[in-house]
């Protein structure tokens, strides 16, 4: 794989800094039972790397301490974390939202088959990644078969209550472009999805995020090997706004790795870009107890220009 972070280093991106801690997002692990073309993690069915025990107790600890509000897990699968379910039980009963970064197909995978069940039972918010409403295009972007396992996914979360007005249980969708160009408008395509979703296949939903590719691992590999790196990095940076900058998800965000390790979002974590905190050179979740952390600087490479550009990118899809 070639690497990124060469072509990221020099930038002229503007420097930002860090507000109020709102949210704790967490890699659990990069182990997943899909291989996305355009998964920024690297993520797949061979890789081991998983959150320990021990870790995970660190984790409820921070939370108890700064008083943290919003987790959300992501991975990989977090889900296939063998701790997942108990970090999930012991923040709600912290009274913490709790959001779980769902690619839908692992609700079928073997030991998952209460999974939605578990999900609904603990309120917990799931966003799900849909790329397309179009099966040719899901498939081809994800694998053969991965469409249709997802519509049967959703169908599950449907039938419990996900989706549906006044359940209190979210299904938000998340789409990111096929190749190297940026998102539609996030409003007109979320009335595109909810159209086609119901009429063809009964399904709802509660809100469609669109999400910009991320120059970086596997997806800014694909654009180096077909010489297309230099153009999409000239893509962001024509389309960049000033006025996202203000939304980008790193200012109220902290973004911890599978081994306790902390940075500023979680693409300077697949990058091994630690945050600037205290006096260490590669902070740990341990660290954060006691800190005052509002005002430090985030570090800020080219690829910054993706959450920027258009619209704007985050985990909460467009700023």
């Amino acid at each position: 794989m070639h690497a990124t972070l060469p072509l990221l280093e020099q930038t002229d991106f503007p420097a930002i800094k860090r507000g109020t801690l709102e949210t704790l997002q967490v890699n659990l692990g990069y182990r997943c039972n899909q291989q996305c073309l355009h998964c920024h993690v690297n993520a797949g069915p061979r890789r081991k790397e998983n959150m320990e025990r021990d870790t995970v107790e660190e984790l409820i600890a921070v939370i108890k301490a700064a008083g943290i509000k919003r987790l959300d897990l992501t991975g990989g699968a977090p889900e296939l974390n063998p701790h997942f379910r108990y970090l999930v039980a012991e923040a709600r009963k912290l009274d913490v939202h709790v959001v779980d970064r769902c690619n839908l197909t692992i609700l079928f995978e073997a030991g998952q088959e209460d999974l939605a069940e578990f999900l609904a039972a603990h309120q917990v918010e799931i966003v799900a990644s849909l790329p397309c409403y179009l099966k040719e295009n899901v498939d081809t972007q994800r694998g053969k078969g991965v469409f249709d396992t997802s519509l049967a996914a959703l169908r599950t979360l449907n039938q419990r209550g996900y989706g549906k007005p006044g359940t209190g249980l979210l299904l938000n969708l998340m789409y990111n472009p096929q190749g190297p160009s940026l998102p539609p408008a996030q409003a007109g395509l979320e009335q595109a999805y909810r159209t086609h979703l119901q009429q063809d296949y009964g399904i709802v939903f509660s809100r469609l995020y669109t999400l910009t590719n991320m120059p970086i691992q596997r997806f800014g590999s694909m654009l180096v090997s077909k010489g297309q790196f230099a153009d999409y990095m000239q893509l962001l940076r024509d389309h960049f706004k000033q006025e996202n900058l203000d939304g980008v998800m790193c200012r109220s965000l902290i973004s911890v790795d599978w081994q306790g390790y902390v940075y500023d979002c979680d693409f300077n974590q697949m990058l091994g870009l630690p945050a600037p905190l205290g006096n260490t050179a590669k902070p740990h979740i341990r660290d954060l107890i006691g800190s005052a952390i509002e005002g430090t600087p985030i570090v800020v490479k080219d690829h910054c220009y993706g959450c920027t550009a258009g619209q704007g990118s985050s985990c909460g899809g467009a700023l």
